[in-house]
This record gives structure tokens, C-alpha cells and sequence, in this order.
């Protein structure tokens, strides 16, 4: 064999020195992502606190909110809060379109809806997330038992998103129902 044939020749890596670089780039992306994920967790939950909150005033403003036990069966209700004298605050997560919806709803204490705000969802933009805009959401208030037109109701459903006005409704009934129960 010649001396140029010997320098283009090149050694086949094996398996095993093939399974070890994988393992070790495998090691160092899961070390970084677990990192990352160290750095952000206490930012997004303080996030995550204050978008609550938010909701929270938006829906039926008070002083202070106390979270009270659920024992209800509804497995649409998150989270129940007391809002001091103005009734409650019912967490819901109803299933939309594309996928659970995180919704926080104002009840009264005579049993009607003061307010929906929407804290997160994944429904398609321009259909399903115009639940966000208040005209939709302003339907709500002052009602005790709520459906979409279609189903004999007074709600006026998202025009090509009656799944997500649907499950809206779902959730603001759970969250009416929960705060009879703990009320």
C-alpha cells in the first residue's frame, strides 16, 4: 500500500465509540435544559401568581381571597376562593378546542356569574381565542345557568368556535354550581 493510500484511508468509528459521543451529547442537553429549567421555574410561577391574581380582581374585586376546600365531584373545579364578602372565585379548567382552558369566574353570592376571565388556552387565533374578547365574555355576567344558543341558550357562541363557547359555558356552570356547594 502506498503512502497516499495509507493517509486517504480513514478508521471506521465502531459502535461502541458511536454510543459513547451519543451518550455524552445526550448528557450535556439534559444538563442544560435542566438548567434552564431551574433559572425560569421561579419566574414563570411568579408569573403564572400574578396573572391569577389578576383574574381574580377582574372577575369579582374584594380586599383579600382565602382558598376554601372543594369536596364537590366536579372535575372541572381547580380552585375555590372565598372573596371576602362578595362571594366566590371558582378556578375552572373545562376542555376547549384545543385543549383545557384555564378560567377564572366570579360568582356572587346570589348565585350569578359577576365576571369570566380567561388566564390561558390553546384555541386557534381568530376563532376559538376571541373567548379572551369582553364582548363574548360580558355575556356572562348576572346569569345563574348558561348555554349557547344552539343548545337553547342565550349565549351567542364564537362564530366557527362553538366548542370553545361551549366549554366556557361549562366551565361557568361548574364554578356557579361549586360556589352553591361551599357557600
Amino acid at each position: 500500500m502506498s503512502d497516499t493510500a495509507a493517509v486517504m484511508k480513514k478508521k471506521e468509528p465502531g459502535p461502541v465509540q458511536l454510543v459513547v459521543t451519543l451518550f455524552a451529547i445526550s448528557a450535556i442537553c439534559a444538563v442544560l435544559l435542566a438548567l434552564v429549567n431551574n433559572i425560569t421555574r421561579g419566574p414563570i410561577a411568579e408569573a403564572n401568581e400574578a396573572a391569577t391574581q389578576e383574574a381574580m380582581q377582574a372577575v369579582l374585586p374584594a380586599d383579600s381571597y382565602t382558598q376554601v376546600d372543594y369536596t364537590g365531584g366536579n372535575t372541572l373545579v381547580t380552585a375555590v376562593y372565598q372573596a371576602g364578602d362578595a362571594g366566590y372565585v371558582v378556578q375552572v379548567a373545562p376542555s376547549g378546542f384545543g385543549g383545557a382552558m384555564d378560567i377564572m369566574v366570579g360568582v356572587n353570592n346570589d348565585g350569578t356569574c359577576s365576571g369570566v376571565s380567561i388566564i390561558s388556552h390553546a384555541e386557534t387565533s381568530g376563532l376559538g381565542a376571541n373567548a379572551e374578547q369582553e364582548s363574548f365574555r360580558s355575556q356572562f355576567v348576572g346569569k345563574s345557568n348558561v348555554a349557547v344558543s344552539k343548545d337553547g341558550g342565550d349565549i351567542a357562541a364564537l362564530t366557527g368556535a362553538t366548542i370553545t363557547s361551549r366549554a366556557v359555558c361549562d366551565g361557568v356552570n361548574a364554578a356557579i354550581e361549586a360556589a352553591a356547594s361551599v357557600g
